[in-house]
């Protein structure tokens, strides 16, 4: 087959990374996968028991810049698929550049906006926030706005959570992401708009937030929403100008979730600030990652829950009009996979498909809101098992803030 030589470069093999390697198995044009890390003691097994013949997998320190660019090279790589944190992206995306290979990432941007004039010069496509959440939610809302003439609000939600089936524990919570990473967020400052007047939000009282609200989501009922970063950085993103009224971000929870992290956070069980206990120092965060994460992991037979929903509302030729996109999925327990990882993991393959395929082929630091095609994007997930659905609603029924009451 023409083109079926591609060889591409896996760095990070935790979960979302394997479900990278699961699906550019099934691409006939690609010939050879690279699966690297630290550590790759199960990596084997796992292939083995999922039947990926394409892949090896090669232990990798992936902060040696020089010495990445240097295996890049060797190897005759055509793609680096980075799943490593992003305090390490920022070498890989700089190897990336000095070995003149497309890169392609879930994490957020951050640093590698720095790269961007550097990436243009040599021609060479960086391509982040290409997962699950920043990926398939900037591109569900970049969607949404098209639809409208003027915007007024939008509501963004995104959450991981374990199915109804899974919730046998006092959080009914369980882990698809790293722990530690959780928590922190659960300390994280936000900003929304109300009434048109931007609200800034203390991370550490982020549960007492008066935007704390609950939204009904098809197949799971009535759900908690907290707010979650920094929601008018993406209004600005999309262009929404003067008639945007309302935007936030959110994530999503079963009931409850809310008061009782009020109650942890309120203890200082979210400090990562150390304390010294019989002469070992541990801030009382880390203690609550080490001491939870054992507790809150799902059995082989339980599914975890993936979902995005965009709410839009404003004027279309003359008249209100309101749609929400909406994506659910749920942990596949054939391939074990779950559903943070397909989502995550699957859409960074697709993209980095479709930089294979010269579908995606821009030099510099790009952004899904504007490079990638949205309709070939949701196409290909649809065939995975995950669909992007999109219905007309009420608009005179939309949840709206009343800065009086929350300010």
């Amino acid at each position: 087959m023409k083109n079926s030589n591609k060889k591409v470069l896996v760095l990070g093999l935790g979960l979302q990374g394997r479900a990278v390697v699961h699906d550019l198995e099934k691409n006939p044009m690609v010939a050879e996968i690279i699966g690297a890390d630290l550590h790759v003691d199960t990596f084997s097994d796992w292939l083995t028991q999922l039947g990926c013949h394409k892949t090896r997998c090669e232990v990798l320190d992936c902060t040696n810049q020089l010495h990445l660019v240097e295996f890049i090279k060797k190897n005759q790589v055509d793609v680096v698929v980075c799943m490593v944190p992003p305090t390490i992206a920022i070498h890989v995306a700089k190897a990336c550049i000095d070995s003149r290979v497309p890169f392609v990432s879930s994490s957020y941007t951050n640093d590698l906006e720095s790269l961007d004039e550097e990436a243009r010069v040599k021609g060479v496509t960086i391509l982040p926030e290409m997962g699950f959440d920043p990926g398939i939610d900037l591109i569900m809302a970049r969607q949404a706005v098209a639809e409208f003439d003027e915007v007024h609000g939008m509501y963004s939600y995104g959450a991981g959570f374990p199915d109804k089936d899974a919730c046998n524990n006092p959080l009914k919570y369980k882990i698809t992401w790293t722990y530690e990473g959780v928590l922190r967020a659960y300390t994280r400052d936000y900003r929304l708009l109300v009434d048109g007047e931007e609200i800034f939000g203390d991370g550490s009282r982020l549960f007492h937030s008066p935007y704390i609200h609950s939204v009904d989501v098809p197949g799971l009922g009535c759900m908690e929403a907290y707010p979650n970063g920094d929601a008018v950085h993406f209004a600005k993103l999309f262009g929404l100008g003067e008639h945007l009224s309302h935007m936030g971000r959110f994530v999503v929870r079963w009931p409850g979730h809310c008061s009782t992290w009020r109650l942890f956070a309120d203890l200082g069980f979210l400090s990562d600030k150390p304390l010294e206990i019989n002469g070992a120092s541990i801030s009382p965060r880390a203690f609550l990652a080490r001491h939870l994460s054992p507790q809150l992991q799902f059995a082989e037979n339980e599914r975890d829950v993936a979902l995005i929903m965009v709410d839009t509302w404003g004027m279309k030729d003359g008249e209100k009009k309101r749609v929400i996109y909406r994506l659910i999925d749920y942990r596949d327990l054939e391939t074990g996979l779950f559903a943070m990882n397909r989502t995550v993991g699957y859409t960074a393959s697709i993209a980095t498909q479709m930089v294979l395929a010269g579908e995606i082929s821009a030099a510099g630091v790009l952004s899904p809101i504007d490079h990638v095609p949205a309709d070939k994007l949701f196409t290909e997930l649809k065939k995975r098992g995950i669909e992007v659905t999109r219905s007309l609603a009420d608009p005179q029924s939309c949840l709206v803030f009343d800065r009086k009451k929350t300010g």
